[in-house]
């Protein structure tokens, strides 16, 4: 494995290759499901607290989870506290904190432009774990990928409302998951991703609980809101990260993390194909260049990346 040890290592993924059918359909199944989470999300809070929110779709998912036998393989007492990080940090800080961004105020639109910053800072502590520096394409990739998802998000930006507070809890949420995308590659490669889910969703639905707690009678529980619960807790909060995991295991926490960059795409798609909704040109731009910049992404790993000096430890 590459990576300093310690609690906060990494490795590079187990098929540095370029993507082949496999990983496509794993970062499309992903995006795919994750295009409707903020519009489950949005329903769910017209009538539950977002901590009801938070851990109904955490317990949701780790039903779903650990109904698969392949969930209960062993997992090493060594790796405890990296299952620990991630449950609190990877996954119990979101589901907390983006359903409190969004209640005060923030617009699924900006939540997605700024889920956006993902790739970028994951390729970032990549980098720094690794001790190398990402292919030029990659870097290329990823930059353009961000351009397009900021042009996609233009239109809407425009008029959304997002208060500082809840734009500072998106930006600082997303530097933590970023760094522990990387504590996860090599979790996965050694047990899969079934066993670190169901472990790390038990840790993060530990963590919710409280504060569902505090929003159970402040919630009315509308049938629709209750309704949004099943697809957000089953399948964006169960079999995407599933997706999700093995495929960042297989490509690496960086290419992986270009995830984000598709999701408003396939929110795009479903709004012109399922509610005829028009798209602005601006908007159909951007979703080329995110294209052009998953492609980017998606090449080969290894070839032509640049080793980061290596600084020997103070005596």
């Amino acid at each position: 494995m590459t990576g300093g040890p310690g609690l906060f290592s990494t490795s590079e993924g187990s098929r540095p290759e370029a993507f082949g059918a496999v990983e496509w359909a794993l970062l499309v199944g992903t995006a795919t499901i994750w295009g409707s989470s903020y519009l489950w999300i949005e329903l769910g809070l017209r009538s539950l607290h977002p901590g009801v929110v938070s851990a109904t779709r955490v317990l949701l998912g780790l039903i779903a989870i650990s109904l698969v036998p392949g969930s209960r393989r062993p997992i090493d007492p060594s790796d405890r506290g990296r299952l620990w990080v991630l449950g609190v940090g990877w996954f119990g800080l979101p589901m907390i904190t983006f359903p409190i961004a969004q209640d005060l105020g923030v617009a699924s639109s900006v939540v997605g432009m700024l889920n956006g910053a993902m790739p970028l800072l994951t390729t970032f502590f990549a980098s720094l774990l690794l001790r190398r520096v990402p292919r030029p394409r990659q870097i290329l990739g990823v930059l353009i990928g961000f351009a397009g998802l900021l042009a996609i998000s233009a239109p809407e930006l425009a008029g959304a409302d997002a208060t500082a507070l809840g734009v500072a809890i998106i930006l600082g949420t997303m530097a933590v998951g970023s760094l522990l995308v990387s504590v996860l590659v090599p979790m996965q490669q050694r047990y899969g991703a079934l066993p670190v889910l169901r472990r790390t969703l038990s840790i993060a639905l530990v963590v919710t609980l409280p504060f569902a707690a505090f929003g159970l009678p402040r919630s009315t529980f509308e049938p629709l809101s209750v309704a949004a619960m099943l697809p957000l807790g089953l399948m964006s909060t169960g079999l995407a990260f599933v997706l999700w995991t093995t495929l960042v295991g297989r490509t690496g926490a960086s290419r992986g993390s270009v995830v984000s960059y598709l999701v408003p795409v396939v929110a795009i798609v479903l709004g012109v194909v399922v509610l005829a909704e028009t798209v602005a040109p601006v908007a159909l731009l951007g979703t080329a260049l995110v294209l052009v910049g998953a492609w980017a992404v998606s090449g080969p790993e290894r070839a032509g990346g640049t080793a980061l000096p290596v600084v020997p430890p103070e005596r």
